[in-house]
């Protein structure tokens, strides 16, 4: 399917630029976000007409998500986890989540421009792209961990997997399985014993009388 653009998305190309793009992703993204519009010859007359209104509200967005862009650029959060003893989350740690995050602090962000490929599943440290604007984006820093030590740890660079290990208890020692009493231990071998059998009596064959002749 071939769509006008109506701003600049990334890979694809510049506000007006004609592309051709999957049935799908035009029908599931660009066309339902406002992005894009089918490149008929009615809509290539409305882009023309439209197109000084465009580049004004993109000059006044592409402006304030510059200003947000200075303060928000290398900031650092912190999202505390439970996780397994080698790093791997009991969950994951999504876009959602991390839009919320910086929301809280008092930046205006949604999960859509969150650039996260996949969900976080390791405890570590994570730099995570924020597209706040088609034509600006910055990068935060995430440091995921169990609690808040361990968050510290992990940004002074420690390696939380060996500091761990060294910390943790000895294991148990194996409890002593108690041995069976005498009297158990000859009921056990009994009832493994197949029961002797006595031999059968064997009864004396009758001589036959001999006939003296």
């Amino acid at each position: 399917m071939e769509v006008i653009l109506l701003e600049r998305v990334a890979k694809l190309g510049q506000m007006g630029d004609v592309v051709r793009v999957k049935d799908g992703f035009a029908r599931n993204y660009l066309l339902p976000k406002g992005k894009a519009l089918r490149a008929t010859k009615d809509n290539r007359s409305r882009f023309e007409k439209m197109k000084v209104e465009l580049e004004a509200r993109n000059l006044e967005q592409k402006g304030e998500a510059e200003k947000i862009a200075q303060k928000l650029d290398g900031q650092s959060f912190t999202v505390l986890r439970q996780a397994a003893e080698g790093g791997q989350l009991y969950g994951s740690v999504s876009p959602r989540d991390l839009a919320a995050l910086v929301t809280e602090k008092g930046f205006a962000v949604n999960r859509a421009q969150v650039a996260l490929n996949a969900p976080i599943k390791t405890i570590g440290l994570h730099k995570v792209p924020v597209s706040l604007h088609p034509e600006v984006e910055v990068t935060i820093n995430v440091t995921v961990a169990r609690n808040a030590d361990e968050a510290q740890r992990l940004a002074r660079g420690e390696d939380i997997t060996v500091a761990r290990a060294e910390g943790e208890k000895p294991p148990r020692r194996p409890q002593r399985q108690r041995r069976p009493s005498s009297s158990r231990t000859w009921s056990r071998r009994a009832g493994r014993v197949r029961p002797q059998t006595r031999p059968r009596q064997q009864t004396p064959k009758r001589r036959k009388n001999s006939v003296l002749s």
